[in-house]
């Protein structure tokens, strides 16, 4: 059982990324899929998710309307579109799967590193 998230890298302010996470050993349809991100110093913050009972996603303050969280069912993988990013976006990404939004985290994936630089 294995989350593997990917898709971080340099970008330049404005810029966009996604980020993916394909699970493996389990079908990530029966899970919340959630998007946390952890900058130096700080405490890791819940970014996005998306609910797997009907699709609700959930979106930060500091992302909305920049981010969209989405799943590709067929793949088994979720995605993390992030747009205009900023500086304050850059911080270490990690994907969760859990009973919801709100609920238990089953499953962690490893993070991967988002850097927002000119």
């Amino acid at each position: 059982v294995q989350l593997q998230a990917s898709g971080g890298g340099l970008v330049q302010p404005g810029g966009s990324l996604r980020l993916s996470c394909a699970a493996s050993g389990f079908t990530l349809d029966y899970y919340a899929i959630g998007w946390f991100r952890q900058a130096p110093g700080k405490e890791r913050e819940g970014v996005s998710c998306i609910s797997s009972s009907d699709g609700s996603t959930y979106y930060a303050n500091s992302v909305k309307g920049r981010f969209t969280i989405f799943s590709d069912n067929a793949k088994n993988t979720a995605y993390l579109q992030m747009n205009s990013l900023k500086s304050e976006d850059m911080a270490v990404y990690y994907c969760a799967a859990g009973s919801g939004c709100y609920g238990v985290i089953d499953y962690w994936g490893q993070g991967t590193l988002v850097t927002v630089s000119s």
